[in-house]
């Protein structure tokens, strides 16, 4: 299902929202703000995990096109999430081994919608972004999949790291885009797979690479030292579907 508004603003209209079963990836509340509606607004997102962040009055009116913000403004996802085991099902539909993209914090959106319009053209089966500190499906997004988000599910996980440990547990071997890594042509990138990749300035975390089974490396010949992270990934993703078909 698509949403088309993706900014809504007002009390009662963010009430609505949340009621209603909108998924609602940001609310921005006015600070020292807890009357009663917003402490009702609050818990909804607490039911939902919506991620709150609480900010001055200049910063929500900034933010507002309407005027009538009434100290309460949500972002709503441009599309629904999905959930991991459309994924695994999708799989199961193509007879396939599961490929799926891990982003880590990915935050430019369009990246993530390069990356998803990618994922669809791979063949992958889904991709999995994490709750905080990336993008999520903004109207952004969902322009840059160039209609890919219609067939690509996407998951929306809190935590990354236990994500791809309770994946491992279902098969999948994780390899994770890295500079230091070895040649992606020396890897078996075969089977039941997840490809990470990492934030645009940062890569992959600590943490994340940790709970990687392979660290993959793009031979580079040029003068700079890194590719765009959409980029990356489509090289990558092609090596995983050039194994694959041989």
């Amino acid at each position: 299902m698509r949403y088309e508004e993706f900014t809504i603003e007002g009390r009662n209209a963010v009430l609505e929202a949340f009621r209603s079963g909108r998924t609602i990836d940001k609310l921005f509340v006015l600070e020292h703000c807890e009357d009663g509606p917003v402490r009702t607004i609050l818990r909804e997102a607490k039911k939902q995990n919506t991620i709150v962040q609480f900010v001055k009055k200049d910063r929500l009116d900034a933010m507002s096109t309407t005027g009538k913000h009434q100290g309460v403004i949500a972002y709503a996802a441009a599309y629904e999430y999905s959930d991991i085991e459309d994924m695994f099902e999708l799989a199961k539909e193509r007879g396939e081994d599961p490929f799926i993209f891990i982003l880590d914090e990915i935050e430019d959106p369009h990246n993530l919608g390069a990356i998803i319009r990618t994922a669809n053209l791979a063949g992958a089966h889904g991709v999995i972004i994490p709750q905080r500190r990336a993008s999520g499906l903004t109207a952004t997004v969902v322009k840059a999949s160039a209609g890919a988000i219609n067939y690509t599910p996407v998951a929306k996980v809190t935590n990354i790291t236990k994500t791809i440990s309770s994946l491992k547990d279902r098969g999948l071997w994780f390899v994770c885009a890295d500079m230091g890594g070895e040649s992606m042509y020396s890897l078996n990138l075969k089977g039941p797979i997840g490809l990470v990749i990492g934030n645009e300035g940062k890569g992959v975390s600590k943490l994340v690479k940790e709970n990687c089974d392979m660290t993959a490396a793009i031979p580079m010949k040029g003068d700079i030292d890194s590719l765009n992270a959409s980029v990356a990934c489509g090289v990558l993703a092609y090596e995983i579907v050039r194994q694959r078909l041989g």
